[in-house]
């Protein structure tokens, strides 16, 4: 009788410490940024100030993790007014149209160690398409004021922006159709 009591109690134990969690992002500890090539020799980069990240998992190392994340358009940021303004319009985002991106994960598959390839469909500018990026679990620790677990992770890429029709009145050696993609966020029950 023991022996079964000490069965079922290591059985509840495993299942609660591998049950579903759920994690969102923490804004104040979290950035997604962008770069493209300007006119062929130099970096422009720019951030999104807005978006909302939401995973859920049943793993410690997140290798099974579903993952949906948002970002507001209109919270693009390059640091100059008047490009936000010219990224804002219609040659380009169409925020007015299109204030939303988002990206829903479908599959998760470790490549090494705590470093994934996640692929998922992105829908931005009106147009949904398969994207793959790497990510890379950075690991987590507990706050020593507030008990909480802390996850960090790390996603970056490269995507077309004519994929999406996003920037098309202009060349290539204007503006890069390549954009390079890296967020980091740290992740909270």
């Amino acid at each position: 009788m023991k022996k079964i009591f000490s069965t079922i109690a290591i059985f509840a134990l495993s299942a609660s410490i591998y049950a579903q969690s759920s994690w969102k992002a923490d804004p104040a500890h979290s950035n997604v940024a962008f770069t493209v090539v300007h006119t062929g020799i130099s970096d422009v980069s720019g951030i999104f100030k807005k978006f909302d990240l939401s995973l859920s998992s049943n793993s410690k190392d997140l290798s099974d993790a579903k993952i949906n994340f948002s970002i507001d358009v209109n919270s693009i940021d390059t640091f100059v007014e008047a490009r936000n303004n010219h990224l804002k319009s219609a040659d380009f985002f169409d925020a007015q149209q299109y204030g939303e991106m988002v990206f829903n994960s479908t599959s998760i598959k470790k490549l090494k160690d705590n470093t994934f390839a996640l692929k998922g469909n992105l829908t931005m500018h009106g147009v949904t398409k398969p994207v793959s990026m790497t990510m890379v679990y950075r690991g987590d620790l507990v706050n020593p004021e507030t008990k909480e677990v802390t996850k960090g992770l790390q996603v970056f890429g490269t995507l077309k922006k004519s994929d999406w029709g996003i920037g098309s009145k202009f060349p290539q050696s204007l503006i890069s159709d390549e954009v390079r993609i890296k967020a980091d966020f740290e992740i909270k029950k």
